[in-house]
């Protein structure tokens, strides 16, 4: 049980971690190229970063999110990180276009609150029942 509870933890931060890089990727990037065109040849505009960002964000995110529903049945965390990945596959099927990387920052934006509400739900009910986290 504490081995369930310490896995759900560290998935649910590394898929934060993961959303919150997708972000400053989206986000950030623009501002970067702009001021240093000769970055726009680096690897950070390749479509292959974002289709190995989802390969890796999908599972962790899925693995995460099923833990914490076999933990606290609650079903929010993992409408929106259903919302989330479909956001991010969405964007990778129109990569190049000009709503791509709104479709990204959404997704990432619902990954990333998807898996607060998960490690809530979960820290909740450990709570509720016995005082405490799980053991």
């Amino acid at each position: 049980m504490a081995a369930a509870w310490t896995r759900q933890k560290w998935l649910d931060a590394i898929a934060i971690g993961i959303s919150s890089l997708c972000l400053v990727h989206c986000i950030l990037l623009p501002i970067i190229l702009i001021a240093l065109p000769i970055l726009s040849a680096s690897v950070f505009l390749s479509a292959s970063l974002h289709f190995w960002g989802l390969i890796v964000a999908a599972p962790v995110s899925a693995l995460a999110i099923w833990i914490g529903y076999t933990r606290h049945r609650e079903v929010r965390p993992a409408i929106l990180a259903a919302a989330g990945l479909g956001g991010l596959i969405a964007a990778e099927g129109i990569h190049g276009s000009a709503v791509e990387p709104w479709l990204a920052i959404s997704g990432a934006l619902l990954i990333a609150m998807a898996h607060g509400l998960n490690l809530r739900a979960t820290n909740k009910r450990g709570a509720g029942h016995s005082g405490k986290k799980p053991a």
